[in-house]
């Protein structure tokens, strides 16, 4: 047992003067090393506030100020952890290599997510769609809360958060909803056969523009659509704000029910017919 804790407690010493030797030998350059992350990162932090006060003066677009301080803060986080690494005596040129090697590794295995940071690129100098914008892409419809570097992040109308990667919005097809600043809401109402259409469409016209939210320019409209098997199917198209698309759909569609229930307009539904086989 004495020969037993003897040999622990050299081999102890040994990692001690080991250490030691480490500390006396790159003491000072671990020192620089940390002092040189901690200035670094505090002087990243003033760079890139700074960087965007002056956007915000200059009034760039939020979502282009947001994707440039994502991008310009992982370059200079990448500049300073180089910069730590070579201040411990790692050769930069073989770190560069390694560098190289893992970044195309990385990169052959993440082409989805350089295909998605390309993406975020070309939205970003091409602007099809901004924050608060309502969008429809990749399936998704909802309005534009924030604009990352590799993807793009909807809130739906059913306040679900949508996150699309932005490589494929680029490629796709996107409607804009806002960038007009107008939107169409499209209804079809069907009343009875018999009924007087002239009288039909002053009742509906009249819902339409009762409502404050439905815009006068472009005006309303109310049209026969067709002349289907039971009804007499009329197009309403009120025009609105993208963020009122929802209240006045809601708005016309009961409006229009109570104002021909008022005027005394019917307004079909499906008859069941029941057959019975007599014995």
């Amino acid at each position: 047992m004495q020969i037993s804790d003897s040999t622990a407690y050299k081999e102890a010493q040994v990692w001690v003067e080991k250490g030691m030797d480490y500390v006396i030998e790159n003491g000072p350059n671990v020192l620089w090393a940390i002092l040189i992350y901690i200035v670094g990162s505090w002087l990243i932090k003033k760079m890139v506030g700074g960087l965007k006060r002056v956007m915000q003066k200059s009034k760039y677009d939020e979502s282009l100020q947001r994707f440039l301080m994502n991008l310009i803060s992982w370059l200079l986080k990448v500049i300073l952890i180089i910069l730590v690494v070579s201040r411990l005596g790692v050769d930069i040129t073989m770190f560069a290599a390694i560098f190289a090697a893992a970044g195309l590794a990385v990169g052959l295995a993440l082409q989805g997510s350089l295909s998605n940071f390309a993406g975020g690129v070309l939205i970003a100098i091409f602007k099809p769609y901004r924050i608060g914008d309502l969008i429809n892409a990749q399936g998704e419809l909802g309005v534009v809360k924030d604009i990352d570097i590799f993807t793009t992040k909807l809130v739906t109308p059913e306040n679900k958060l949508a996150i699309v990667p932005n490589g494929p919005i680029a490629n796709g097809n996107i409607i804009n909803f806002t960038i007009e600043g107008k939107i169409r809401v499209d209804i079809v109402i069907g009343v009875g056969y018999d009924e007087d259409i002239k009288k039909t469409k002053e009742v509906l016209l009249g819902v339409l523009t009762s409502n404050p939210k439905v815009l006068k320019d472009p005006a309303p409209s109310v049209n026969v659509l067709e002349l289907a098997d039971s009804s007499v199917n009329f197009a309403v198209r009120p025009f609105c704000k993208p963020e009122d698309y929802w209240d006045v759909y809601f708005a016309t569609q009961e409006g229009c029910k109570i104002a021909l229930d008022e005027a005394g307009i019917e307004i079909p539904y499906p008859h069941s017919v029941e057959i019975h086989k007599q014995d």
